[in-house]
Protein backbone atom coordinates (compact mmCIF):
# COMPACT_ATOMS: atom_id res chain seq x y z
CA UNK A 1 0.00 0.00 0.00
CA UNK A 2 1.10 3.55 -0.84
CA UNK A 3 0.63 5.93 1.51
CA UNK A 4 -0.53 9.76 0.59
CA UNK A 5 -1.91 12.77 1.34
CA UNK A 6 -5.54 12.64 0.52
CA UNK A 7 -6.44 15.20 -2.96
CA UNK A 8 -10.07 16.57 -3.86
CA UNK A 9 -10.47 14.35 -6.29
CA UNK A 10 -10.65 11.92 -3.64
CA UNK A 11 -13.65 12.93 -2.37
CA UNK A 12 -16.11 10.63 -3.11
CA UNK A 13 -13.87 6.96 -3.01
CA UNK A 14 -13.12 8.36 0.26
CA UNK A 15 -16.82 8.90 1.25
CA UNK A 16 -17.46 5.35 -0.35
CA UNK A 17 -15.00 3.83 1.52
CA UNK A 18 -16.40 5.32 4.74
CA UNK A 19 -19.65 3.99 4.26
CA UNK A 20 -18.57 0.36 3.04
CA UNK A 21 -16.91 0.47 6.45
CA UNK A 22 -19.60 1.67 8.68
CA UNK A 23 -18.09 4.91 9.56
CA UNK A 24 -21.20 7.59 8.59
CA UNK A 25 -23.81 8.45 10.41
CA UNK A 26 -26.75 10.21 9.61
CA UNK A 27 -26.42 12.88 11.43
CA UNK A 28 -22.45 13.68 10.30
CA UNK A 29 -22.24 15.07 6.83
CA UNK A 30 -18.84 13.21 4.93
CA UNK A 31 -18.03 16.18 2.77
CA UNK A 32 -18.91 18.97 5.85
CA UNK A 33 -15.79 16.67 7.72
CA UNK A 34 -13.76 16.56 4.99
CA UNK A 35 -13.85 20.23 4.11
CA UNK A 36 -13.47 21.29 7.86
CA UNK A 37 -10.28 18.68 7.77
CA UNK A 38 -8.57 20.13 4.95
CA UNK A 39 -9.04 23.78 6.36
CA UNK A 40 -7.02 22.51 9.66
CA UNK A 41 -3.91 20.57 9.46
CA UNK A 42 -4.91 18.57 6.06
CA UNK A 43 -1.12 16.85 5.48
CA UNK A 44 -2.82 14.86 8.50
CA UNK A 45 -5.35 13.41 6.27
CA UNK A 46 -4.02 10.55 4.43
CA UNK A 47 -4.99 7.99 2.03
CA UNK A 48 -3.85 4.32 1.16
CA UNK A 49 -3.67 3.19 -2.14
CA UNK A 50 -3.02 0.07 -4.01
CA UNK A 51 -2.67 -0.52 -7.96
CA UNK A 52 -4.33 3.38 -8.41
CA UNK A 53 -7.17 2.40 -6.35
CA UNK A 54 -8.27 3.94 -2.99
CA UNK A 55 -8.17 1.57 0.08
CA UNK A 56 -7.91 3.08 3.08
CA UNK A 57 -7.40 6.12 5.28
CA UNK A 58 -7.23 8.19 8.30
CA UNK A 59 -7.43 11.36 9.45
CA UNK A 60 -5.91 13.03 12.28
CA UNK A 61 -5.18 16.94 14.11
CA UNK A 62 -3.13 18.03 17.05
CA UNK A 63 -4.48 20.51 19.14
CA UNK A 64 -1.84 21.74 20.68
CA UNK A 65 -2.15 19.47 23.52
CA UNK A 66 -3.22 16.05 22.37
CA UNK A 67 -3.22 14.53 19.04
CA UNK A 68 -6.60 13.40 17.02
CA UNK A 69 -7.46 10.07 14.64
CA UNK A 70 -10.59 9.59 13.39
CA UNK A 71 -11.74 7.81 9.91
CA UNK A 72 -9.46 5.09 9.97
CA UNK A 73 -10.81 2.89 7.44
CA UNK A 74 -9.51 0.00 5.59
CA UNK A 75 -11.58 -1.52 2.53
CA UNK A 76 -12.99 -4.68 3.99
CA UNK A 77 -11.53 -7.43 1.03
CA UNK A 78 -7.95 -5.28 2.18
CA UNK A 79 -8.24 -5.75 5.69
CA UNK A 80 -6.07 -7.50 8.28
CA UNK A 81 -2.89 -6.80 5.59
CA UNK A 82 -1.54 -4.69 8.40
CA UNK A 83 -2.64 -1.62 6.37
CA UNK A 84 -3.94 -0.15 9.70
CA UNK A 85 -1.18 -0.77 11.55
CA UNK A 86 0.60 0.88 8.89
CA UNK A 87 -1.47 4.21 8.60
CA UNK A 88 -1.42 4.55 12.26
CA UNK A 89 2.34 4.42 12.66
CA UNK A 90 2.59 6.87 9.96
CA UNK A 91 0.02 9.20 11.27
CA UNK A 92 1.42 8.60 15.16
CA UNK A 93 5.45 9.73 13.20
CA UNK A 94 3.88 12.33 11.77
CA UNK A 95 1.74 13.93 15.07
CA UNK A 96 4.89 12.85 17.20
CA UNK A 97 7.23 15.06 15.10
CA UNK A 98 5.21 17.93 15.38
CA UNK A 99 5.42 17.66 19.46
CA UNK A 100 2.29 15.85 20.05
CA UNK A 101 2.70 13.69 23.21
CA UNK A 102 -0.37 11.38 23.50
CA UNK A 103 -2.81 10.29 20.90
CA UNK A 104 -6.62 9.81 22.22
CA UNK A 105 -9.42 8.61 20.03
CA UNK A 106 -12.97 7.23 20.18
CA UNK A 107 -14.44 3.50 19.43
CA UNK A 108 -17.57 2.80 19.23
CA UNK A 109 -18.61 0.96 22.41
CA UNK A 110 -20.26 -1.88 20.24
CA UNK A 111 -17.24 -2.32 17.84
CA UNK A 112 -15.03 -4.69 19.88
CA UNK A 113 -13.28 -5.98 17.00
CA UNK A 114 -11.66 -2.59 16.72
CA UNK A 115 -11.46 -2.15 20.26
CA UNK A 116 -8.99 -5.30 19.89
CA UNK A 117 -7.36 -3.44 16.57
CA UNK A 118 -6.35 -0.37 18.89
CA UNK A 119 -5.18 -2.83 21.72
CA UNK A 120 -2.80 -4.85 19.98
CA UNK A 121 -1.23 -1.65 19.13
CA UNK A 122 -0.82 -0.80 22.64
CA UNK A 123 -4.11 1.80 22.94
CA UNK A 124 -5.40 1.26 26.58
CA UNK A 125 -9.21 2.02 27.53
CA UNK A 126 -9.07 5.22 29.61
CA UNK A 127 -11.27 5.67 32.87
CA UNK A 128 -13.04 8.99 31.01
CA UNK A 129 -16.58 9.53 29.69
CA UNK A 130 -17.06 11.14 26.60
CA UNK A 131 -18.78 14.59 26.36
CA UNK A 132 -20.48 16.33 23.02
CA UNK A 133 -21.95 18.94 22.16
CA UNK A 134 -23.24 20.52 18.62
CA UNK A 135 -21.89 24.11 17.96
CA UNK A 136 -23.09 23.86 14.45
CA UNK A 137 -26.66 23.78 12.72
CA UNK A 138 -25.52 22.30 10.21
CA UNK A 139 -26.15 18.68 12.52
CA UNK A 140 -29.19 17.30 15.00
CA UNK A 141 -28.73 17.01 18.65
CA UNK A 142 -26.44 14.08 19.53
CA UNK A 143 -27.53 10.98 19.82
CA UNK A 144 -26.48 7.59 21.13
CA UNK A 145 -25.97 4.95 18.37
Amino acid sequence: MNLRAFERSDEEAIIALWERCGLTRPWNDPRKDIARKLSEQPELFLVGTQDGELIASVMAGFDGHRGWVYYLAVAPEHQRRSHGRTLMAEVERRLHEIGCPKINLMVRATNADVQGFYRSLGYIEEDVVNFGRRLSEDAPPLQKD
